[in-house]
């Protein structure tokens, strides 16, 4: 579970982009036009683009547990909009988080894409034939 957002003190794009990147098997990318972050091809944090997100709001993948918790103990810096709602990711107001609470968020975002990334090396096994 990550951090909290402890004292105000903000981050930017580019702080996202040195924890992001600071994770293993992470690789910038593309997301719905946006920059994002990416584990072996699994979506991990991107740039909000839905017009009902705030400026300046990063979405990362967690699980939605622990997305209802960060709402419920910060709203201040993690929020929730309806189109986001089905899915499982916070929004996070990047002024007002603080980089050691974003570091934490991001490992949670890595840890997540991880439960559901394709492995390495893993092939899916053929479904035989059907015969008739």
């Amino acid at each position: 579970m990550p951090a909290r957002g402890r004292a105000r003190q903000g981050a930017t794009f580019n702080t996202v982009r040195k924890f992001a990147l600071a994770l293993p098997d992470v690789e910038e990318s593309t997301a719905y036009g946006a920059p994002a972050f990416k584990l072996r091809g699994r979506l991990m944090a991107c740039t909000a683009t839905n017009k009902s997100a705030e400026p300046g709001s990063l979405v990362v993948c967690i699980d939605f547990a622990d997305r209802d918790e960060l709402i419920a103990a910060e709203p201040d810096i993690y929020y929730l909009k309806d189109h986001y709602v089905d899915y499982a990711c916070v929004l996070v107001r990047l002024s007002r988080i603080h980089p050691d609470a974003l570091r934490d968020l991001l490992h949670a975002g890595w840890t997540f894409a991880n439960s559901k990334a394709p492995r390495k090396g893993r092939r899916r096994a053929r479904q035989p034939a059907s015969q008739g």
